[in-house]
């Protein structure tokens, strides 16, 4: 999938990484820079934008395996020779609608810049040639994540978008590959494909764990100790209740079968955890009340089984 820029794009640099870096501290320096510069962190600004772009292509090609080997190989050449292609000869364009797609095969390089396939070209004549493939970063809403959505991209200039279904269950960083979707071969042999990158916002009350999906609910004090029913969200679905039972500690989970991902191989969870939110201002009638009660529990000390087992008692 080598492209002209990639002559002159620092990726490494664009990321602030090394060269050797791993794939987790990539994955980990991309997601921190993609939360910066992010459109929706940065409405209207600009910069912003163009940075986030950048990030993302960069990440595109460095984060997948075959890409970055071709890429270090790339810029290994250019270090030596510096090359531009002409009409026929040169590299795909940009991606309309700002994403940014490379395309083809190390290999596939050198016969475009030589005009290669036919004869007196590097190894001589050579069979239908598969077409080169698309790559983009399409970021999604944390619901469409979990149930999937579809998407519409214009894969090229003049050409009428074409609706790409994003299945239930994708995970952030994820790459999706659609067979065929990418250029056409240049002498008759298979298109490319299309590989779209995943990004999936953060929602303000639900996580991901695997399948399933997180919650933490507040409760009162008085819930904890009596016990009752409340109302726990789902994502996009109606609120469930759930009893809270008497005695329930702080940090408990309640679980709330099928309300997390669900996909044609897996069906994931909501768990609840549960949170005593303790009041921030407390009249002198409601302490004088706290404080009878307290009086009437068993003098026993919560913390003596902590203190034992740290050895200090």
């Amino acid at each position: 999938m080598a492209s002209q820029d990639w002559f002159d794009k620092d990726f490494y640099k664009i990321l602030g990484v090394s060269k050797d870096v791993s794939e987790a501290e990539l994955k980990k320096t991309y997601r921190k820079l993609s939360r910066q510069f992010h459109p929706d962190t940065n409405p209207g600004d600009t910069k912003a934008e163009a940075r986030f772009k950048e990030i993302s292509e960069a990440y595109s090609v460095l984060s997948d395996k075959d890409q970055r080997a071709e890429y270090d190989q790339v810029r290994a050449m250019g270090n030596g020779a510096r090359f531009t292609g002409g009409q026929g000869g040169g590299f795909p364009g940009g991606f309309p609608g700002g994403a940014n797609f490379g395309g083809g095969g190390f290999e596939d390089v050198f016969a475009n810049l030589f005009g290669g396939g036919g004869a007196g070209g590097f190894g001589g004549p050579r069979g239908p040639q598969r077409g080169q493939d698309l790559t983009t970063t399409q970021t999604l809403d944390f619901i469409d994540g979990v149930k999937g959505t579809t998407i519409k991209l214009s894969l090229r200039a003049g050409a009428e978008p074409t609706t790409i279904k994003i299945p239930a269950g994708v995970q952030d960083g994820q790459k999706i590959k659609i067979a065929g979707k990418g250029n056409p071969s240049p002498n008759g042999g298979p298109a490319g494909d299309l590989i779209i990158t995943v990004t999936v916002k953060p929602h303000p009350v639900f996580t991901r764990e695997g399948n399933n999906i997180r919650v933490v609910v507040p409760i009162t004090f008085a819930e904890a100790v009596l016990g009752a029913t409340i109302q726990v969200p789902t994502l996009g679905g109606d609120p469930v209740k759930l009893k809270v039972a008497p005695g329930t500690p702080n940090g408990r989970v309640l679980r709330v079968k099928g309300r997390g991902v669900v996909t044609a191989k897996a069906e994931g969870d909501l768990l609840a955890t549960v949170e005593i939110a303790v009041p921030s201002h407390v009249s002198d009638k409601a302490k004088k009340a706290l404080e009878e009660f307290d009086g009437l529990l068993p003098d026993e000390d919560p913390r003596a089984d902590l203190l034992i087992k740290a050895g200090l008692l």
